[in-house]
């Protein structure tokens, strides 16, 4: 068992739905210390390779590219959920179906931001369906630049997502991958890798 499923098994609790709740060290309040071992372990996954930017999504996605970042030394973009008055110029734009929220969004990034020949590595806490890290990918190939590898902090293994965005030919690094939960019991089991 790695730091990561130690800490999920300490602190995550599962909710009916299939929803599993890491708040308190992930995507509310964030563990920097944790956070450093998330870089750590992705630079290591994905050493030998060309990395010049980082792509996530907004929000919960944001701090845990930017210690990744650190680790690569190379600046963080993300996808914004909603056009604001601040954006300006030309824009990627992509669509994108969240499970948590149960909405479905555009997700933007100015073009200035994400050039043609770039090599991209994307990164964001959450694997379920895909759809977030599809619009991630059209976002990459609108720009003409290529993504180089996906890293995620926790896969939920039982959906769809992490076998759409395999098939697809990208080398997809799941850091925990959830295989089953019961929140009667609030159990999680994790996926061998």
């Amino acid at each position: 068992m790695n730091f990561l499923e130690e800490r999920i098994l300490k602190d995550g609790i599962v909710k009916e739905g299939n929803v599993l709740k890491v708040d308190s060290f992930l995507n509310h309040q964030m563990d920097i210390d944790l956070f450093n071992q998330i870089g750590e372990e992705f630079k290591k996954r994905f050493e030998g390779k060309k990395i010049d930017k980082i792509l996530t999504i907004e929000a919960s996605g944001i701090g845990i590219a930017c210690i990744v970042a650190q680790h690569f030394h190379v600046p963080v973009v993300f996808a914004k959920k909603a056009k604001s008055i601040n954006l300006e110029g030309e824009m990627y734009v992509a669509e994108v179906e969240s499970f948590t929220h149960k909405t479905k969004n555009q997700v933007i990034v100015a073009q200035k931001f994400l050039n043609e020949g770039e090599h991209v590595l994307l990164i964001d806490d959450f694997l379920a369906n895909g759809c977030a890290l599809q619009g991630l990918i059209q976002l990459v190939n609108q720009a003409g630049a290529e993504v180089e590898g996906i890293g995620i902090v926790i896969e939920k293994g039982f959906q769809t997502g992490g076998r759409v965005i395999r098939n697809m030919g990208y080398q997809l690094e799941s850091l925990a991958i959830v295989e089953s939960m019961d929140s009667e019991k609030n159990e999680i089991h994790f996926r061998e890798q």
